[in-house]
């Protein structure tokens, strides 16, 4: 199975998908979208196919979301979209597409829906806290 993950190598959370991605064996096409960039027709059919908004998408912590005047409810999803385009760190991350779907991974064991394998019980997040437990079981983050 092809995953894409759109990934931020400065954003913890990010860097734990990822990992979980590579522990479950599978070798993920990583976009560094603050690099690359996005396109208008590509946040679109990301956020449509993970049934979020952009405003759902909408990073608001440590990024420019409240300067740019972003927090206000009026402002409207197009806006919000010409936003993210001109400043790619407003999109919220690790968003991660495969043939079972496209989520927003936050937190970080929201991948585990889309994948068909996990990682090897026990897994922990790269700050210590178990996500999997020895059993196998999905822990509550």
């Amino acid at each position: 199975m092809e995953i894409v993950i759109h990934h931020n190598p400065a954003c913890g959370t990010s860097r734990n998908v990822l990992q979980i991605i590579r522990d479950a064996g599978y070798d993920p096409v990583v976009v560094e979208y603050l690099d690359t960039g996005w396109t208008r027709p590509q946040l679109q059919a990301l956020f449509a196919a993970a049934g979020i908004t952009p405003r759902q998408a909408l990073r608001t912590s440590k990024s420019p979301t409240e300067e740019l005047g972003l927090l206000d409810p009026s402002v409207s999803d197009a806006a919000l979209l010409d936003a993210m385009l001109e400043h790619p760190v407003l999109v919220n991350r690790p968003i991660v597409a495969c043939a079972n779907g496209v989520k927003l991974c936050r937190p970080s064991g929201a991948i585990l829906d889309l994948l068909d394998n996990w990682p090897p019980a026990p897994w922990a997040k790269e700050d210590g806290a178990l996500l999997i437990d020895e059993l196998g079981h999905r822990l509550p983050e």
